[in-house]
């Protein structure tokens, strides 16, 4: 019985990732994040969104940036605490396997359950929900669709 009890404690969690924005967290499984990197100077063309931050090179890849928070109505801040988080993509694409994410430090790990309360919110473009992590709100991004907006402007 107590063998039961532990497959299904061990099914009902995950480990996701705290990752931090300038202005909210994030909450993303911790499958997504491939590597996090140093911030580094995107290459910028002319005509771009203002949440594409331009291509970083990333082992003989080059990755669009993009700024979460310029994505969903706010402004990219890039600070002395910025780093990158080289993301899994997950629309599909087959030439596309991942895009950067401008992120301000480092996110940390934390065993999430299933029954994680959900936060009452107004939530910002490419969120699809909130939850309550003891004190703080998290935000749980809408990767695919960070990864449509990247196709619908042309980037990918």
């Amino acid at each position: 019985m107590s063998q039961a009890v532990a497959t299904q404690n061990s099914a009902a969690s995950l480990t996701g990732l705290l990752v931090p924005l300038a202005d909210r967290t994030l909450l993303l499984p911790n499958v997504a994040l491939a590597e996090l990197i140093p911030y580094r100077s995107a290459q910028l063309s002319e005509g771009t969104p203002d949440w594409f931050l331009g291509q970083i090179a990333w082992r003989d890849l080059s990755l669009p940036l993009l700024s979460f928070e310029a994505a969903s109505g706010g402004q990219a801040q890039v600070s002395g605490s910025s780093r990158v988080a080289v993301l899994n993509a997950l629309g599909g694409r087959s030439q596309v396997k991942f895009i950067a994410l401008l992120i301000q430090g480092i996110p940390r790990s934390l065993k999430v359950a299933s029954d994680l309360p959900a936060a009452t919110v107004d939530l910002a473009p490419l969120e699809l929900a909130a939850a309550r992590v003891g004190e703080d709100v998290v935000r749980i991004p809408d990767l695919v669709g960070l990864e449509q907006r990247l196709a619908d402007a042309g980037l990918i």
